[in-house]
């Protein structure tokens, strides 16, 4: 059962979501956007997934926000626009619902949270991780023993993928400045 805390956050990251895509000033739509993502944080906390909080707020309302408001810092930005949303397309936006509506009609299939019976997530992977994660890596959290030891490359992958994206950005942004 959904709490009135969650059902909040739900609401507040939609609507900071919309928001996001239909203003038409990038500072607005960035400091929403930073918005969007605490409330994505503070939602993965409440689910009581602190490691994706955590990370959703280092990257997405911490580094992501700095990053893009950095970037239009350094580019040239228009004044003297009213701030008013783009005008909806709205064939789009009904794409758009047909989407979500396709992905909500899935939901009732999902196993309720903490079920385990029938729960096909539940299987000789699980147990081997969940039992063996300790006496394996010598570490106390499950979700950090996989993504740092079992997962270890992957998670140095990706790591590798945002330093790349985010050293790329920078030498974009001081060729601008340069030019």
């Amino acid at each position: 059962m959904i709490t009135l805390l969650e059902a909040g956050l739900l609401v507040f990251i939609v609507l900071s979501a919309l928001m996001t895509a239909i203003l038409r000033d990038v500072l607005a739509a960035i400091i929403v956007f930073g918005a969007y993502s605490l409330g994505m944080a503070v939602l993965w906390i409440v689910l009581r997934a602190p490691d994706v909080g955590l990370t959703e707020a280092a990257v997405g309302a911490g580094i992501m926000t700095v990053l893009l408001l950095v970037s239009i810092a350094r580019t040239t930005r228009l004044t003297g626009i009213e701030l008013r949303p783009v005008e909806i397309n709205w064939g789009v936006a009904a794409l758009c619902g047909l989407f979500v509506l396709a992905i909500l009609a899935t939901v009732p299939a999902l196993p309720d949270m903490g079920q385990t019976v029938g729960n096909p997530v539940f299987g000789e992977i699980y147990n081997h991780y969940v039992t063996m994660a300790y006496e394996q890596t010598h570490v106390e959290n499950v979700v950090t023993a996989i993504l740092v030891a079992y997962r270890g490359f992957d998670t140095l992958g990706e790591a590798t993928v945002v330093f790349t994206a985010g050293v790329a950005v920078l030498t974009v942004l001081r060729r601008e400045v340069d030019a």
